[in-house]
């Protein structure tokens, strides 16, 4: 039970920037985990150790990562003989040393001989599983296009599929006329994807991609079974107080917007658009804009760069009534333990959980069996497009037909899915 090597070495992640993978070695075999990065990072997550050489890689190299992994917390995870059944003891050990990955917990369901999702489920307490919405990033914005759209992502939730199978069906049969609308409309360059897969016309207005939504989803023939959802971003475009919309134009004071101003706008969307859920919608240190917005509508109000995957943060947000869910990156707080207790910190306090990927993924299925496991009921995991976003989805798909007649999918419920 215990573990015989670790190797770490670089790869890389979806945008060709360097990235850390690490296999572990036990009795049962190797078990293999890579870590994604994103692009719209909060200042409080955590970081890797990039080299910052801007002679190899553009400064990104991570072979600090990779050396601190093999001679530092591999030696030591060998020497103590921990069993990889022992989640929480294996993280504080490596949270010690100032590191951690995933792959101690795919180890530990095969050393248990479950699937990792009953494994997680195992260690979060749950008796059920649950398999998630997903929503589906299908127009990028912000710092994942190149456009000129300042709001980073717009997403397709298809609440009203029966099970999962049905849920991907639908996102991508979506995704596919949406295709078809910008290319009429803009011309063939405007199918060209951004760094989740979702599509990236040279559109300025945000209530534009939202129109372009709705007309897709009509079209495709889902307006009951669909609602919307959108990341903003907003620490992209903030500015001394205010919020810039054009962020990605030379800077002219004069156009900034007030906080105020700007949840006028987000109230604007809810009313004339399906749009239930929005990701930072304001600054990571804007407190008072976050509880003010939150406490005016009735919407799910994500937080992510807000409350990083850290308790104290998340915390701090639910005695300010600052949003009323939590988007959970594991690699934003460093282990799975502690992902863990952010989730169910959140979830006492009545809040959503919605399981992310990051901008700069790899083709590891971890957060499939994450998601499932911790009943959260939603999952981002880009568009249904590019192989490192639909290897979770597939994944998803394998474990729906795993579980069988005791699948449960979350559905409208999505927000609060029933959990044990």
């Amino acid at each position: 039970m215990s573990i015989l090597k670790i190797h770490a070495c670089q790869i890389f992640d979806s945008r060709g920037n360097p990235t850390v993978e690490v296999d572990l070695y036990t009795d049962k075999g190797l078990f293999r985990a890579a870590v994604p990065s994103g692009a719209s990072t909060g200042i409080y997550e955590a970081f890797g150790l990039r080299v910052n050489d801007k002679t190899r890689y553009l400064g990104k190299g991570v072979s600090k990562e990779v050396d601190h992994i093999n001679k530092t917390i591999a030696p030591a995870l060998v020497e103590k003989k921990v069993s990889v059944v022992e989640q929480e003891k294996i993280d504080k050990l490596m949270l010690d040393m100032d590191g951690t990955e995933n792959k101690l917990c795919k180890a530990g369901a095969a050393e248990k001989g479950v699937p990792l999702y009953r494994h997680i489920a195992d260690l979060a307490g749950n008796k059920e599983v649950i398999l998630p919405v997903p929503a589906f990033n299908v127009i990028n914005g912000g710092s994942h296009a190149g456009n000129k759209l300042a709001m980073q992502e717009f997403m397709i939730l298809p609440v009203g599929a029966s099970n999962f199978k049905e849920a991907l069906r639908i996102g991508a049969e979506v995704y596919h006329h949406l295709k078809g609308v910008f290319k009429e409309k803009y011309g063939k360059d405007a199918t060209n994807v951004g760094d989740e897969g979702g599509f990236a016309p040279n559109i300025l207005e945000n209530k534009e991609a939202l129109e372009l939504l709705k007309t897709s989803i009509a079209k495709a023939g889902y307006t009951e079974q669909i609602v919307i959802g959108m990341d903003v971003a907003a620490s992209e475009f903030y500015r001394n107080g205010k919020y810039d919309l054009d962020f990605k134009s030379p800077d002219d004071p004069s156009r900034h917007i007030s906080p105020d101003q700007l949840a006028d706008l987000y109230k604007g969307f809810v009313k004339n658009y399906p749009v239930v859920s929005i990701e930072d919608p304001f600054d990571q240190d804007d407190w008072d804009a976050w509880s003010k917005f939150t406490g005016s509508v009735d919407i799910q109000v994500v937080g992510d760069d807000l409350t990083v995957t850290n308790p104290k943060r998340i915390a701090k947000a639910v005695d300010d009534k600052a949003c009323n869910c939590l988007l959970l990156k594991v690699n934003q707080i460093g282990s799975v333990t502690e992902s863990l207790q952010a989730c169910k910190l959140a979830q006492t306090n009545g809040w959503g959980v919605m399981v992310s990927h990051r901008s700069g993924e790899t083709e590891d299925t971890f957060i499939a069996g994450l998601v499932v496991g911790l009943c959260t009921g939603q999952i981002k995991t880009g568009a249904p497009c590019r192989s490192e976003r639909l290897a979770k989805y597939n994944q998803l798909l394998r474990i729906e037909e795993e579980l069988g007649s005791k699948a449960v999918f979350a559905r409208k419920s999505f927000r609060k899915p029933c959990i044990n």
